[in-house]
């Protein structure tokens, strides 16, 4: 694996090159270089330098200050900005999440020292295209194999994160772990649990982004990290399902993992969807088979309350959320139309793309021919289209008719009125056809006394 000189910008070339004409060496370091090695595609330039942050803040006209206390500054070159730290090395990590101190290098490979794994410890001079690799990562990209620098067990207990960023490079390189890098994950459990939140969040979005995200969760579970951030999910583990599936629960919501689509969120959606199974589990004495009765509104509940704990935001919340607790598509072609308005006012119009796709990734889960129920799936797909094309209310707010029509003709406001929108809404539902002011209007005055006698107001 070599690194072709054209593979590197102009704007990073020209960076270098400006750095060297001061008395300075820089290098192109750590992911990119690894990612140029595989031939993936950069997003992300990252350029170690000798030059101090003063000397780098002398030599361009933009240079914004986004790190100074890790001798990191971002660089303008155009638009595009690029991250630029001197070469360092660090002390004691007390805390297991940071160095204690930070200090300079001169020495590119005291630099590639304090990497976490050899994958990420190369640097790339672009100007003399010579590559420094003091610790063999260029042979353990060859091989696939991902281990740390140095001592495993000394590396991870100076950041515990370290461990679930080699969990998440299994998937997202699809690399095997080296055997002592892995026995070293479990020693390093207790720094582990220092991580904060939302480092913990970041990783496993990161992860949602491998071709098969399941190979960072397998590795969590096998080495501990997993029952210290998610011990529900373990219950999953030989969890027997009923005899639609060939696999347990843990095995079924892997499998849906890995055939599910869309955004890292998404995803994180498909990881959680059944976790409520285990705490639902029960044999029934007809069947003799297991049910899980209300798995998905339990796994909701489940779901909200480690999506608050691990800082997700509340847009991502909601969307898991909703989705785990409607994640159960039960449709044949028995349903009516209205059954299918149904659906999409509970569902959302806004979110039924994201929900088929995980519907349909937990189809593909079971293990077995599906082919019958993907083309339910493709069926009531179709039926939603419609319904969205025709503009069909789904909402109060579809309605020609307003609160203020309401309470005209009642004594004033009170939660009669939303119940009586809402019985107008669920009547559409039914007959599209009603959906007129002047037939809903009449409906209003005939409900109107019933509807306030039935809800009083609060006095």
């Amino acid at each position: 694996m070599t690194i072709r000189h054209e593979q590197i910008p102009d704007a990073v070339l020209e960076l270098c090159r400006r750095l060297e004409t001061q008395g300075h060496h820089a290098w192109v370091v750590g992911g990119c270089v690894r990612d140029l090695m595989l031939g993936k595609a950069i997003s992300d330039w990252d350029i170690a330098t000798s030059a101090k942050p003063n000397q780098v803040k002398k030599t361009f006209r933009r240079v914004i200050p986004t790190g100074l206390q890790h001798g990191t500054v971002t660089v303008m070159m155009g638009k595009e900005a690029y991250e630029v730290t001197t070469l360092r090395g660090e002390g004691a990590y007390s805390d297991g999440r940071r160095p204690d101190e930070v200090f300079f290098v001169d020495d590119i490979t005291e630099d590639l020292a304090r990497r976490d794994f050899t994958v990420n410890a190369i640097a790339f001079d672009p100007i003399t295209s010579r590559l420094v690799d003091p610790h063999g990562g260029a042979r353990d990209l060859e091989k696939k194999l991902l281990r740390a620098v140095g001592d495993p067990k000394e590396r991870f207990s100076e950041d515990g994160l370290r461990i679930l960023r080699g969990a998440r490079f299994c998937a997202t390189l699809e690399f095997a772990l080296e055997s002592e890098t892995e026995a070293a994950f479990h020693g390093a459990l207790g720094t582990f649990k220092k991580v904060s939140p939302e480092r913990v969040r970041a990783e496993w979005l990161k992860a949602m982004k491998a071709k098969r995200p399941s190979v960072a969760f397998e590795v969590m579970k096998d080495t501990g990290i997993l029952g210290v951030t998610y011990p529900e999910l373990l219950d999953q583990v030989g969890c027997e399902q009923n005899k639609w599936h060939e696999y347990d629960v843990w095995g079924h919501t892997m499998a849906v993992l890995d055939n599910s689509e869309g955004t890292p969120v998404e995803r994180l959606a498909a990881l959680l969807h059944d976790v409520g199974k285990p705490r639902s589990r029960q044999r029934s004495d007809k069947t003799n088979d297991y049910t899980f009765y209300n798995h998905e509104r339990i796994g909701a509940d489940m779901a909200e309350k480690w999506l608050r704990a691990y800082r997700f935001s509340n847009e991502e919340r909601e969307l898991v959320v909703h989705l785990v607790k409607h994640h159960l598509i039960c449709y044949d072609a028995s349903w009516t139309d209205a059954t299918v308005r149904r659906f999409l006012r509970r569902v959302g119009p806004e979110r039924v793309d994201s929900l088929l796709r995980l519907g349909r990734a937990d189809v593909l889960g079971k293990g077995r021919p599906v082919e019958n129920e993907l083309a339910d799936l493709a069926e009531l797909r179709k039926r939603l289209d419609a319904v969205i094309a025709q503009g069909q209310a789904l909402s109060v707010k579809d309605l020609p008719v307003r609160g203020p029509d309401v309470i005209a003709r009642m004594s004033g406001a009170g939660p009669g009125v939303g119940a009586l929108l809402r019985h107008l809404l669920e009547a559409v539902t039914e007959d599209p056809a009603l959906n007129d002011r002047d037939k809903l209007l009449k409906m209003i005055d005939k409900l109107a006394p019933e509807f306030e006698a039935r809800h009083p107001r609060k006095r």
